[in-house]
């Protein structure tokens, strides 16, 4: 009887130090999670590619780390791409060309005006291009750019695209070769979006940026919340370095104010293989590996991209699934061993 009670403890004893490394686990796999996106180790910022307040080295002296064009006014405070005004187009780059592999842009700002709901525009466009302060149709910048842009697009061209409500952010990579679809808000060539009310917020907004092995992440934060939601994960991203970082906006018809109020670079601590170390990355032609063309991209109601991949919250939910499966059952069978050894007794 003593044997068969000590062996009964030494399982439990077991047993509860099964639980403590299981938990332990999972407070592991949520912190892994929790880091997905940076929380502005000052550490990795990079001041060369930031933008912020007091907004020194802004200008076009050969000193200078930023240069602006058109309608842009730099104040204490922020930044106006454009003024609550018609026909302004504005824009702002870093010129500085960026050789970091792996990165995050942190872009907080504000888009507000007078102009009631539907009676607003255009939007903002951040980008990560070959080329800078040129010019063009696309939220004041050239059309069939080398690079990635992040589109916050804040009017509806395309009435017949009512799956999607605006503001809508969506992301787009180019070779130089493909066209922005301004009637079509550029559905034909985006990797993905979602819908975000970020016009005349009570608060600041903020949106971050992440490239980092290939894979191209976009959250948003534009509740006040200090929470960063998905919008967009998707890999298969290819872009080189030696690009410059800049933000535009236009107006149309419609107007709003786009004010940036700051841009922070951070750069990611990642390990390559040394067959990616020695590859000349300035070289990588901008591309992303689909299953299927951009063009046959087709949203969900929400305005969603369904060829998402499983992201981090996802992975973890999926395991921390297993686990409490794998707890429960240990769980039981414990309390069947239990049982069992309380009917041996008797039979003592």
């Amino acid at each position: 009887m003593r044997v068969s009670v000590r062996g009964c403890l030494n399982k439990m004893g077991n047993f509860r130090g099964f639980l403590r490394t299981t938990l332990l686990f999972l407070v592991y796999e949520l912190c892994l999670v929790c880091c997905d996106i940076t929380d502005g180790n000052t550490e990795h910022l990079k001041r060369e590619h930031s933008l912020m307040k007091p907004y020194q080295g802004v200008g076009n002296s050969p000193s200078s780390q930023w240069d602006f064009w058109g309608s842009t006014l730099v104040t204490s405070s922020y930044v106006r791409l454009t003024p609550d005004e018609r026909s302004k187009q504005g824009s702002i780059w870093n010129t500085v060309p960026c050789y970091l592999k792996d990165w995050e842009m942190h872009v907080q700002f504000k888009i507000h005006g007078s102009g009631k709901k539907n009676f607003h525009g255009d939007g903002i466009a951040l980008w990560y291009t070959k080329d800078k302060l040129h010019p063009g149709p696309v939220f004041g910048n050239q059309d069939q750019f080398l690079g990635l842009a992040i589109f916050v697009d804040t009017f509806r061209n395309d009435l017949h695209g009512m799956d999607r409500s605006f503001p809508y952010i969506s992301a787009m990579v180019n070779n130089g070769s493909v066209n922005y679809d301004h009637g079509k808000d550029g559905r034909s060539s985006e990797l993905g979006g979602c819908s975000a009310e970020i016009r005349n917020r009570d608060h600041d907004t903020y949106l971050a940026i992440r490239y980092s092995r290939g894979r191209l992440t976009l959250m948003i934060d534009v509740e006040d919340k200090n929470e960063w939601k998905e919008c967009i994960d998707i890999g298969g991203v290819r872009l080189p370095t030696g690009y410059f970082f800049g933000a535009s906006a236009a107006t149309g018809d419609l107007s709003d104010n786009h004010d940036i109020i700051s841009m922070k670079l951070y750069q990611l601590m990642v390990e390559h293989t040394p067959e990616e170390e020695n590859l000349d990355w300035t070289k990588i032609e901008p591309s992303v590996s689909l299953l299927k063309s951009p063009k046959d991209n087709i949203d969900d109601p929400t305005g969603n991209f369904r060829g998402t991949p499983l992201t981090g919250w996802k992975v973890f939910l999926l395991l921390l699934c297993a686990l409490l499966g794998i707890v429960v059952c240990a769980v039981v069978g414990a309390v069947v061993f239990q049982k069992r050894q309380e009917r041996n007794k008797r039979f003592y």
